[in-house]
């Protein structure tokens, strides 16, 4: 099976030829049925025209045989009589008409195919209107700027009806798209609609491999994280065993006690490690029980200062405190607020160069104790910044295991915040140091 670094990207070319592949489709799809709406409605309308021209023309040819007919019975079979409008064949069909016939026939016309009755039209003879709708004139000049904007239809009048009269029924007809895709209105809506969906999975897929990429990283990093700082004391352990077990120092009770101390600070640290964990399991399913008391602040940072005195020491590192909050005391669990201050400084201390300063203030505001940690250590990125409270993450410091942990103290630090009803900020300049901010409600 091919590893995720490998198959990952193939994953992701493949989904999204496939999404590139089914968005072309549908929008050809939708082309080609827009295009066969247009030609449909094309074709509609001209039959519309063509049968409002027969009803003309039948009214001609009708007129014209009646008056045929007439003068047959006024004459006889072999007499003949002078009618001029049936001798006269140049007699206009436009004029057997109205505009507002004309304008009604084309109506129904239109609306028996179901189509817009947004048209103009007009009666033409030699290219004048005999009579035409209100805006006729416009639209045959606009046809002729821009053909693209009408559909225009133009049927002569005068072919079989017994007249030599060059007229002609013109009739424009707006070209507009938006009409046929209003027609194909839940087809588009359905075919975006779905696009979108497909579009949400194709990146919560991604998302989803990212974070199992990233899950499997973290996963990687913490087993060996947790390989080395399990290994380390059970070697000093085994050590301190097989030196006890020497004949030289079992008979010195100084250092088989030296060697217990050994042994008994090695497995001290195991513990911790291992409740490090637990502790992290439990911020997990969120099964942290609180026992809030009244508690002062500047009573536990100072205490927790003093604790970390050898630390500080090892890095020639001073602690300045400016306890300015006039009101310090806050319903807290001690020991986990304790762990949260320790944590705090014991990250300022680990992550920092020589001659570390570390500046510890508090103040009130309205409602809330502000508590600050301020150092002058290596500083982060801005990428560090917003992954520092993910549970494993540990800043990249060149060496591995440089610095002891698993990466789980400052997720810890911010679950206890949250317990608290706390809020947490940081802020960092890389090379310079970092601040945490944090606040927490005194009522």
């Amino acid at each position: 099976m091919l590893p995720l670094k490998k198959i990952f990207p193939v994953i992701i070319a493949l989904i999204t030829l496939s999404l590139l592949g089914i968005i072309y489709i549908q929008y050809s799809w939708i082309d080609s049925v827009a295009r066969i709406k247009r030609e449909e409605k094309e074709q509609k309308t001209a039959e519309a025209v063509i049968a409002v021209r027969e009803v003309m023309v039948n009214r001609q040819i009708q007129v014209l045989n009646r008056l045929k007919i007439d003068a047959y019975k006024q004459t006889g079979p072999g007499g003949s009589i002078f009618l001029p409008e049936v001798m006269n064949p140049n007699i206009s069909v436009g004029q057997r008409f109205d505009q507002q016939e004309v304008s009604d026939l084309l109506k129904n016309a239109f609306k028996e195919r179901k189509l817009d009755t947004v048209f103009e039209f007009g009666v033409l003879n030699k290219g004048y209107a005999l009579f035409s709708s209100a805006h006729f004139t416009d639209r045959l000049i606009g046809a002729v700027e821009d053909s693209a904007l009408y559909l225009q239809y133009a049927i002569p009048l005068s072919e079989n009806i017994g007249t030599t009269s060059p007229e002609a029924l013109v009739v424009f007809v707006p070209q507009s798209s938006l009409t046929v895709f209003k027609s194909l209105g839940w087809m588009i809506f359905g075919g975006i609609l779905f696009t979108i969906i497909i579009v949400t999975a194709f990146a919560l897929t991604i998302r989803t491999m990212l974070g199992q990429k990233k899950l499997s990283e973290i996963k990687s990093d913490f087993i060996n994280n947790m390989t080395h700082e399990l290994k380390t004391p059970l070697a000093t352990i085994s050590l301190a065993i097989d030196a006890i077990g020497n004949e030289r120092v079992m008979d010195n009770r100084d250092k088989i006690r030296y060697f217990s101390g050994i042994i008994k600070e090695e497995n001290r640290r195991m513990n911790k490690q291992v409740e490090s964990i637990l502790q992290s399991a439990l911020m997990e399913k969120e099964e942290i029980a609180l026992n809030l008391q009244p508690m002062d602040v500047h009573h536990l940072i100072t205490n927790t200062v003093e604790n970390l005195q050898l630390q500080l020491e090892g890095k020639n590192g001073r602690v300045d405190l400016q306890l300015n909050a006039h009101q310090p005391i806050i319903k807290a669990d001690e020991v986990h607020f304790s762990n949260l201050i320790f944590n705090l400084l014991d990250n300022a201390i680990k992550y920092s160069k020589d001659n570390l300063e570390i500046r510890i203030t508090t103040g009130n505001t309205r409602k809330n104790l502000v508590i600050s940690i301020a150092d002058n250590g290596i500083g982060m990125s801005r990428d560090t910044v917003s992954r520092i409270f993910e549970k494993f993450y540990r800043a990249h410091t060149g060496n591995v295991h440089n610095v002891k942990g698993f990466g789980l103290g400052l997720s810890y630090v911010k679950a206890i915040v949250d317990a608290h009803k706390g809020k947490i900020r940081v802020e960092s300049i890389l090379g310079k140091g970092s601040r945490f901010t944090m606040e927490f409600p005194q009522e």
